[in-house]
């Protein structure tokens, strides 16, 4: 695992709310909205683009966290800007604190914790629950 960041450095991703986003459950579509577990998914992939740049050959991230607060409804067609800034690197766990906007108006908030091992950590951490 390498570093080149800094605490406090910034990545951003975007994300135009489809179809595939909205809340949907076993018992059906409950809101025309992006749902919480699509922000989720895509504020993990934020915090991701750190690891991306981190992980070094044989290696690669898994979340081990994830907290998500919902503050306003992001509606069909509007692109979502999320900012990660990277708060902690403890060994090989990265943390990131990040947002969700839709223009001036926040839609989330929250922390993602991702770890960076060895993929035949990971493999072998896997077969182990078959």
């Amino acid at each position: 695992m390498v570093n080149p960041f800094n605490i406090g450095d910034n990545k951003e991703f975007r994300h135009t709310v489809v179809d595939g986003d909205k809340a949907r459950f076993e018992s059906g579509e409950v809101h025309n909205v992006y749902s919480t577990f699509a922000l989720s998914r895509d504020a993990e992939w934020v915090g991701r683009l750190f690891v991306l740049e981190m992980k070094e050959e044989g290696e690669e991230g898994i979340g081990t966290g994830i907290t998500v607060t919902h503050h306003s409804p992001a509606l069909m067609g509007q692109e979502v800007v999320f900012t990660a800034t990277l708060t902690e690197v403890n060994g090989n766990e990265v943390v990131v604190d990040y947002t969700a906007h839709v223009g001036n108006r926040l839609v989330a908030s929250g922390k993602t914790w991702q770890k960076i091992l060895r993929k035949e950590k990971i493999d072998k951490l896997f077969a182990s629950l078959q």
